[in-house]
């Protein structure tokens, strides 16, 4: 068996910082510490961060007053820092500084009097940040099909931002699907897809035509996880997410001989290198670590906890 380790894959800098976040929060303040929604998506960063003593919580109106609380990298609503003054809650905001932007540019937009097109998931947790950010302003729109029947009050007043965690090459076909409809439509001064995400897509985009399977290493309530399997099969190839090595079935293996391995941006290597271990138990493996990209992108934490 050949097995080709893509690099860059794992967490990103964003996820870093948010689980420093939490770490330095529990060790500054000790538990319990109350967490938004999930600190990213992740199964394993989630429950060994409950065992540090995290409590992660879906509404804020379960925190006790008072208590520490902490935003997640995926971003809030202005709403919810409002809810969390109400109930004298200590912030910390673990948002990444990319998704940041993005809210800072549906502020910008809507401050200029703009109609905003987010291009998103519906539902995901960044999603309803970023559409809080402006509500009365932004429309939300998933696929490219939804542009064909798109109204809008002024398309000469007009912009568009995205999710950070999209696939590339579908994000651009909406994009392109909008400026073909919209000519005047504004677009952010950059790309709204961070790094990471465009990295580990155009990995796979790279090397899955010289593997036989891929196997990404993800939650599959990971957004940019999904992506790499989705973009794998899309070339053709079979394509899995699993969460570690356990999750790997023998039927997927038959008359395979090269594997690609990655991870999405939320995922400790501890558990690539715990699936590379699942293939050298079972047979001799030639491993080949291929880099793409050097990344060296590192973020601050919050003056409230550095």
């Amino acid at each position: 068996m050949d097995i080709i380790v893509a690099k860059p894959r794992g967490f990103c800098a964003g996820v870093e910082r948010a689980i420093k976040c939490v770490e330095q929060a529990l060790e500054r303040y000790g538990a319990p510490v109350y967490v938004l929604n999930n600190i990213v998506h992740n199964a394993h960063v989630v429950n060994e961060l409950q065992d540090k003593g995290a409590v992660f919580v879906k509404d804020i109106d379960g925190v006790p007053e008072g208590s520490h609380l902490l935003f997640s990298a995926h971003g809030v609503s202005p709403e919810r820092w409002e809810q969390a003054k109400r109930l004298n809650l200590e912030v910390v905001d673990a948002t990444c500084p990319l998704v940041e932007k993005v809210h800072f540019e549906a502020r910008r937009f809507a401050k200029r009097g703009y109609s905003i097109i987010l291009i998103g998931e519906d539902g995901h947790d960044e999603t309803i940040g970023t559409m809080g950010q402006a509500p009365e302003h932004i429309i939300l729109v998933t696929t490219k099909e939804e542009v064909d029947t798109l109204k809008v009050p002024d398309p000469d007043n007009l912009s568009y931002i995205t999710q950070t965690t999209l696939s590339v090459d579908d994000c651009q076909e909406i994009i392109d699907a909008l400026k073909a409809k919209f000519p005047n439509i504004m677009q952010p001064p950059k790309d709204d897809i961070c790094y990471a995400t465009t990295n580990r897509q155009a990995a796979v985009n790279a090397l899955a035509m010289e593997v036989d399977l891929v196997l990404v290493v993800g939650d599959q309530e990971s957004a940019n996880s999904a992506r790499l399997a989705e973009i794998a099969r899309s070339k053709g190839r079979p394509a899995h997410l699993i969460l570690d090595a356990s999750y790997i079935e023998e039927a997927w293996l038959d008359d395979v001989e090269r594997i690609l391995l990655t991870s999405g941006a939320s995922v400790d290597d501890k558990h690539v290198q715990g699936v590379i271990q699942f293939f050298q138990e079972r047979e001799p493996c030639q491993v080949e670590e291929r880099e793409l990209v050097e990344e060296n992108v590192y973020f601050r934490l919050p003056t409230a906890i550095a």
